[in-house]
């Protein structure tokens, strides 16, 4: 058996093993219920004048919440449907209940003490946390509309009253029903459901951008080579994408010989990654959220006729710092962004150096010239700061060059693409191959032994 061996599997035999791990059945479930999120986002909510919505949302650019949400709604937000709300509120409640674990003892306990049934719990109370940021983000949305549009957003004969009270009612429903939707794939498909659903919304937007920009270089020689320009700075921040995906730091680890009657077990040496970017695609997410929304209510108050004087020029300097014209607004960016990798670093479970250290000493293990205890926990966050500050920085200037590079093409038909759109298609995208990949290998092994 040492003298064999291990040949990669061939078109015949990746096809055989297709059918007897199950994957393919799985694939088509996830297809199944993707499909069924598409159609969903075509049945419109009661009473809403959807023209002008569309008015609502070409007119601001993607540069306020609605129009953020649209593109991880897939357009279920632009078209105003039942499922506007998207994953959004069940992704929001799982950040928010894994924030109080670090602060609330139960949660705490319930996470990392209590295994599966534990995570159960999380799970359950992320579930009616999902319940309850449906309903206000549906009322939200439903003031909103009638106050931005003045009631020109309902249609003839909707009261607003009715109109509020229906929204709220049936996008909460349509947020459960795509959380539900979203564990059906991660328990019984391939991939992370909540992921899968992003990715595909965010994929779905591709055509249109690309028919914008036909059109707007079609008969413009320079802006065809702008165009070729901008294309390669996609290509670029999508390398750099996959690098700070993949990349992590290894801390080599010593462990213990132990010896068992005339053998020796264990004294093998492993190592601890630290990933370069803890936080996947969540500070962008979060930091792009804490821009836009105060742009988008400091443009509010800047329209109205009640500010005059020294109110009046506080509320428009802090628009102007908040614009994205302004190099003000990409210093407040990066500097967000630079934070919140930080912040999830230091919640991470499998990114705390005194537990770890703990558990290294309690193995007999230790790191190399390294005491075991708080040596080893003070040597382990100096590498964990100096890691997490190199990916935040890649991070910041990832998020930044396609914003740049639209800007200084002129072309902003791919707006939707930004940073965030690319670090969630390439991150997503990478994870479902490996996932197939641990499918794939672990039934070729199987039958590999077995022949054996």
């Amino acid at each position: 058996m040492n003298n064999m061996k291990l040949k990669p599997p061939s078109m015949q035999e990746m096809g055989e093993m297709l059918k007897a791990s199950g994957l393919k059945s799985k694939l088509l479930f996830t297809l199944f219920i993707i499909v069924i999120f598409r159609l969903g986002i075509h049945l419109p909510i009661y009473g809403i004048n959807n023209e002008f919505f569309q008015k609502l949302i070409a007119s601001s650019g993607g540069q306020n919440i609605i129009g953020f949400l649209d593109l991880f709604s897939g357009g279920a937000l632009g078209k105003v449907s039942i499922l506007a709300l998207g994953i959004g509120p069940f992704i929001t409640s799982s950040i928010i209940i894994q924030l109080l674990a670090v602060v609330i003892p139960h949660l705490e306990q319930l996470q990392k003490d209590e295994g599966d049934e534990g995570r159960r719990k999380l799970m359950q109370y992320s579930r009616y946390l999902t319940v309850i940021i449906g309903v206000f983000q549906a009322f939200v949305f439903g003031t909103f509309l009638i106050k931005q549009s003045g009631g020109a957003a309902l249609l003839p004969g909707v009261s607003a009253i009715g109109f509020i009270i229906s929204t709220v009612i049936l996008l909460t429903a349509g947020a459960v029903f795509t959380m539900w939707l979203s564990e059906l794939i991660t328990d019984r498909g391939v991939g992370n459901g909540s992921s899968l659903i992003i990715f595909c919304g965010i994929l779905s937007g591709i055509p249109l951008y690309t028919e914008r920009t036909s059109k707007l270089v079609a008969h413009n020689t320079k802006l065809q080579f702008y165009l070729l320009v901008l294309l390669a700075i996609f290509a670029a921040a999508i390398i750099l994408i996959i690098v700070l995906h993949e990349a992590i730091r290894k801390v080599l680890i010593v462990n213990p010989k132990r010896q068992v009657g005339n053998k020796i077990y264990g004294g093998m040496n492993t190592y601890i990654p630290f990933k370069l970017n803890p936080g996947g695609v969540m500070p962008i997410i979060f930091a792009i959220a804490i821009m836009l929304f105060p742009a988008t209510i400091l443009g509010i108050l800047g329209q109205s006729s009640r500010l005059h004087g020294i109110w009046k020029t506080i509320i428009e300097t802090m628009s102007n710092a908040m614009n994205s014209s302004n190099i003000s607004y990409y210093i407040i960016y990066v500097l967000l962004i630079i934070a919140l990798t930080f912040f999830y670093a230091s919640i991470m479970p499998n990114m705390q150096p005194k537990e770890i250290a703990n558990n290294l000493k309690k193995q007999g293990a230790s790191i190399p010239g390294v005491k075991p205890g708080r040596p080893t926990a003070e040597v382990l966050e100096k590498i964990l700061s100096r890691t997490t500050f190199i990916g935040a920085i890649a991070l910041g200037i990832i998020a930044l060059v396609p914003s740049i590079g639209s800007k200084f093409t002129g072309i902003t038909t791919f707006q939707g693409i930004g940073a965030t759109s690319l670090i969630i298609i390439v991150g997503v995208a990478l994870d479902f191959i490996n996932q197939i990949k641990t499918h794939l290998l672990a039934t070729h092994y199987e039958s590999f032994l077995k022949n054996d």
